[in-house]
């Protein structure tokens, strides 16, 4: 009997350190992408087109709507994951208008502190970085320009962050490709350019460390099955088939479901992706380690009634003042490892 006690004793105990370790606490980080729409300020830039963006301009731009813009995008941000580590952001003016964003009152509490570097864009926007400087440590900031023989190319430089998160190296990407203006056929070949600088930019970090950790983001004014991503880029879309040195789409998936981060004439868009490179697919999670992907189309960022309703609310509609957030949703992954 004593024995049976004893054998009954052990089996609980091996039972409580499984289901402890099971329940092993982890740090958890969230990183993400968000396209701003046309975060301008109201000062007119001689070297930049913004002459929309002005208080005599076409969309009178001043005081009360740069602020209400202001308070709008901080609102989204605020409501996004307590753990936001990072937030990749495009169609930013200057890093003016940035370091005005993280001084809003919604978002003060979260320690941003901004990136941006000047790009030939000829409507005068550029890509940059949000970080929470308590979770997330830059240590290096390279910005690079797209070179083409295509003419009349001037478009967004690709940001490069590389930093510590958590104890590791990272290397964040930030993107916005060139729009489809002109037709998605005819503007194809400046897409393919962009992403091709993008794989530069990955091979280059890859031959400093094969198993870096590598997150490109951006709004790419391409889905995730469209060559550019799939072919120059070659993001790959199930993890199963990624292997070291590779990516992994981890938007793919949303797209399959019909989920969208845009939508123009009737047809949802997936332009806005999250892409990683295959160290962050370990399972063990005694690294960081990926875990899972959020379309962040939350109630609020939607139209709410009529002809769009579901779309994302925007700041301008058919060149009227419509006071929303942007046209584009954003999109966040998680990371994950044991404390």
């Amino acid at each position: 009997m004593k024995i049976f006690k004893s054998i009954l004793l052990l089996t609980a105990l091996f039972t409580v350190t499984l289901g402890y370790a099971q329940k092993r606490p982890l740090n958890a980080y969230v990183i993400g992408f968000y396209n701003l729409e046309n975060l301008f300020d109201t000062i007119d830039d001689p070297i930049k087109n913004d002459a929309q963006f002005l208080p005599d301009g076409d969309y009178a731009w001043g005081t009360m709507k740069y602020t209400n813009k202001l308070q709008k995008m901080a609102y989204a941000i605020s409501q996004m994951p307590k753990n936001l580590a990072i937030l990749g952001v495009s169609e930013i003016e200057n890093i003016n208008v940035l370091e005005d964003l993280v001084k809003e009152p919604a978002i003060l509490n979260r320690n941003l502190k901004p990136i941006l570097v000047e790009g030939p864009d000829r409507r005068g926007i550029d890509v940059g970085l949000l970080y929470n400087s308590k979770l997330f440590t830059p240590t290096n900031v390279t910005s690079t320009r797209i070179t083409t023989e295509l003419e009349n190319f001037f478009t967004r430089d690709q940001l490069c962050v590389s930093g510590i998160l958590d104890g590791e190296e990272i290397h964040i990407i930030v993107n916005h490709w060139p729009s489809r203006s002109g037709g998605e056929k005819r503007s194809k070949p400046r897409r393919a350019e962009a992403a091709r600088t993008t794989k530069h930019i990955c091979d280059s970090l890859f031959a400093l460390n094969p198993n870096a950790k590598i997150v490109v983001m951006g709004d790419l004014n391409d889905d995730p099955i469209d060559p550019s991503v799939t072919e120059e880029l070659g993001a790959k879309s199930k993890i199963e088939q990624t292997k070291p040195g590779e990516l992994f789409n981890t938007t793919y998936a949303f797209y399959k479901q019909g989920i969208g981060t845009l939508a123009y004439q009737d047809q949802w868009n997936l332009f806005d992706q999250i892409i990683i490179s295959h160290a962050w697919l370990n399972k063990d999670r005694k690294t960081l380690s990926y875990w899972k992907t959020e379309i962040f189309n939350k109630d609020f960022l939607k139209q709410q009634e009529g002809r769009y309703k579901g779309y994302p609310l925007r700041t301008h509609s058919g060149g009227v003042w419509t006071n929303g957030y942007s046209d584009h949703f954003p999109c966040l992954i998680w990371v994950v490892k044991y404390k």
